[in-house]
């Protein structure tokens, strides 16, 4: 597997985004090896709060979010998905699937971190990763907090805004980060904020991650992560812990997702269930503090 790693110098000055990276190694699944990034600020001995990025966003999504959780004495733990941010970038789309997707992020949280009764909060594709590895070891976590995000399994239709997506994603020129992220946001963002979505790609070659992504995606019954996905909803219909949905009012990707997690999930009955108006799909970057209040919230009800 031919990796690249971003160098350092590209997130040189990042906007309120202070936190130096970490970093762990996990096995790549073809004989090698691949550094994974990651961010914790907060206590150390506080209630661990993983949050969890999508595509083709990294960590620094959460910048207006870890102030909040950290100053409730959270302790705040944010990676970098392999492929994103500060992490590395297996070259080829091939390398990527959504498998080894999970099982590069469950190396990362259990056997590196060992993180345990976690509060994670998952959007776009950290729900994706993060909901597949709650249902599957649902004793690792003590809540949840599902925002814009879904765990499909090919057996419904999806929207007709994220197939447009997927072939654009497979199919466009340029694929530029930065400008993907403004896209999905309601807010306008600055240019060196924009900036920072592009600095984990010096150029087209890093991005195999972000390109392949949206077709990894289960759109069919058949698809080869439909199954595990099957499996890991049926994890989740015995799951009795607090799960919260959190959605936008403003996102044409996800939108009434959160009504399925209300109906099949244990945990999300009688829950406090929120709609965070003024967000579009990176709800982080629109109403941050708002969803960090939520998660604050939900812990300090749940104890």
């Amino acid at each position: 597997m031919e990796i690249l790693r971003t160098p350092d110098e590209r997130f040189a000055d990042l906007p309120d985004f202070p936190y130096p990276p970490r970093y762990v190694e996990v096995d790549d699944l073809d004989g090698g090896r691949l550094r994974v990034a990651y961010v914790e600020d907060g206590p150390a001995d506080g209630e661990t709060v993983l949050l969890l990025h999508g595509e083709p966003s990294w960590s620094f999504l959460y910048r207006r979010m870890i102030p909040v959780l950290a100053a409730a004495g959270l302790r705040v733990v944010v990676p970098d998905l392999v492929g994103f941010g500060r992490s590395d970038k297996p070259a080829q789309q091939e390398d990527h699937s959504y498998g080894r997707h999970v099982e590069w992020l469950r190396q990362v949280l259990f056997d590196q971190l060992d993180l345990r009764a976690v509060t994670v909060v998952g959007q776009d594709w950290g729900g994706l990763l993060g909901l597949r590895l709650v249902g599957e070891h649902p004793d690792r976590f003590a809540r949840v907090v599902a925002a814009n995000t879904g765990l499909p399994t090919g057996d419904h239709a999806m929207s007709e805004a994220f197939l447009a997506w997927q072939r654009f994603a497979a199919a466009a020129d340029r694929f530029e980060v930065g400008r993907v992220v403004q896209n999905g946001t309601v807010t306008g963002l600055p240019a060196d904020v924009v900036a920072a979505y592009d600095a984990p790609f010096p150029d087209d070659s890093y991005k195999a991650g972000p390109r392949v992504f949206p077709s990894l995606v289960p759109t069919r019954p058949d698809d080869p992560a439909a199954a595990a996905n099957r499996a890991a909803w049926g994890g989740l219909a015995r799951f009795d812990k607090p799960f919260l949905t959190a959605f936008s009012d403003g996102d044409p990707i996800t939108g009434g997702g959160d009504r399925v997690f209300r109906a099949v999930v244990p945990g999300a009955h009688g829950m406090p269930h929120t709609t965070l108006a003024g967000g579009g799909h990176f709800l982080q970057e629109d109403v941050g503090p708002e969803l960090a209040r939520v998660v604050v919230d939900l812990i300090a009800a749940t104890p």
